[in-house]
């Protein structure tokens, strides 16, 4: 974890939020949200809220009431006590890139497969950068589909000792994403947060069936659910960042409304993704200034609400390979999260081609934005000895430090030391391979995967959590 402490930039008065605010309200009492299951309107209808049909007209006054319920900070517990995670307060945790389909190794791309999906696992648990791997760092396309959920909760509980992620996409991978935690946690998961899920709204303003199962199944276990809209202005939302700032909370907020009529008091994260549509193609488009002012704004009303807050990015890009753009899309979105005081910030790592694929080297090229960003919004120490008189007293007029004691006592921390960036002059790099970024970020990513090691599990847990796999595949028919 990363405490941030530094001032919140906060781009948008006091007057400006309050309109953004009467934004999202008119939304959901004038045009509404639409919850494709009977059982949510139900619950909504019951808590007072009036439906017609599958369309849920709120109390905007009724959704502020039950935000309030959400616990500002909450405790996410690890296999390993020593990884448990603080959300919410000013705490920064990293987990890498999300849901692609494909992955990119080097020049190869291809379908992600479990093999991929184990060493992002892997690497996640060998890298203190990342406090959490998720729940689908990539698509394992080589396993059946109803069951491949199984092997994901097995993979991420046994290569890794971090916090758990479980699947969103059925009841079948909600329930047993739970019933496996419990395996782990035991009579733990009655009392404590233990596992937790992301859903994606069906942005305009739907919420659809699977989502909602999810949503409702952790809910009523008090397990986290990050409600996370999914906007991309111009095509799921008005060409206009303002607009879709209300239209993100109006989605967000109304599901975090529904978890606390369920179970008041359940730990919910309100989620932020605000990116934009390219006018000439109809492509989406990661890594502009609409999406870095979108994430300051989220940030600004997230604290109005003190809801724990994920950002949507992130080194995010839609570059197809890990070059300069990928690399200066990515730090503007990364940048904006940490100025505006993200709690969680997913895609961290290997987000190429607009989240279509997850690249290894990609992953280490944003590893190294991180630490730089993170060296940056690390509070100096500010005192008499950092004034160095002694070493100015020491060199005098026209000198050099290089060989001053001041310089020799400190030279091996003095400085933020990249693991991927270069100082190599020409004659040395071109001596040493001549390599680009991506390419020493392949032998890095190697490097780490061949010194891995798996962290210990009892060996009645890891028999459980096989035999769990193995009897619910079957009943999945697969």
């Amino acid at each position: 974890m990363f405490r941030n402490s530094f001032p919140r930039l906060e781009p948008v008065s006091p007057d400006g939020l309050a309109t953004i605010e009467r934004g999202w309200m008119r939304l959901v009492s004038e045009i509404c949200v639409r919850f494709d299951h009977p059982d949510a309107v139900q619950i909504l209808v019951d808590a007072g809220q009036r439906a017609e049909g599958d369309i849920v007209f709120f109390d905007p006054e009724w959704v502020l009431e039950q935000v309030a319920k959400v616990p500002s900070e909450f405790t996410l517990r690890a296999r390993n006590a020593a990884n448990d995670i603080q959300i919410g307060g000013d705490q920064m945790v990293f987990l890498p890139v999300q849901g692609p389909p494909f992955v990119r190794r080097g020049l190869e791309r291809r379908d992600g497969t479990l093999a991929d999906f184990d060493d992002f696992c892997r690497l996640a648990q060998a890298l203190p950068d990342f406090d959490l791997v998720g729940s689908l760092p990539c698509e394992p396309n080589d396993i059946p589909l109803d069951s491949r959920h199984l092997d994901m909760v097995r993979s991420i509980a046994m290569l890794t000792d971090k916090p758990l992620g479980g699947g969103a996409v059925s009841v079948d991978a909600a329930e047993d994403a739970l019933a496996m935690a419990r395996i782990i946690f035991g009579d733990r998961m009655d009392r404590e947060v233990c596992v937790y899920t992301n859903i994606n709204v069906n942005s305009p303003l739907v919420y659809d069936g699977r989502m909602l199962d999810a949503l409702m199944i952790y809910a009523r276990v008090g397990q986290p659910v990050f409600i996370v809209p999914f906007l991309l202005m111009g095509a799921m939302a008005p060409a206009s960042t303002i607009s879709a700032l209300a239209q993100q909370f109006a989605e967000a907020l109304t599901g975090i409304a529904l978890m606390q009529a369920i179970n008041p008091g359940c730990p919910a994260v309100l989620g932020s993704f605000l990116s934009t549509t390219d006018m000439k193609n109809g492509s989406p488009a990661f890594g502009g200034p609409e999406s870095h002012f979108g994430l300051l704004v989220s940030g600004q009303l997230a604290r109005r609400y003190k809801l724990p807050w994920r950002a949507g990015g992130g080194s995010l890009t839609t570059s197809p390979v890990p070059d300069a753009q990928a690399a200066y899309e990515g730090m503007n979105t990364m940048q904006a999260a940490f100025l505006a005081g993200a709690n969680i910030v997913m895609h961290t790592g290997g987000w190429l081609e607009g989240g279509l694929v997850a690249s290894f080297e990609k992953l280490i090229v944003d590893l190294d934005i991180v630490r730089t960003l993170r060296a940056e919004f690390t509070q100096l120490d500010i005192n008499d000895d950092a004034l160095a008189f002694r070493a100015h007293d020491e060199v005098r007029h026209g000198g050099h430090f290089l060989g001053a004691e001041h310089t020799m006592e400190r030279f091996r921390d003095c400085f933020y030391r990249p693991q991927l960036a270069t100082t190599e002059n020409f004659q040395r790099w071109s001596k040493n391979g001549g390599l680009d970024a991506a390419a020493r970020a392949t032998g890095i990513y190697e490097g780490l995967l061949a010194e891995y090691e798996q962290p210990p599990m009892a060996d009645a847990m890891r028999d459980e959590l096989d035999e769990y796999v193995s009897r619910r595949r079957t009943e999945l028919g697969d």
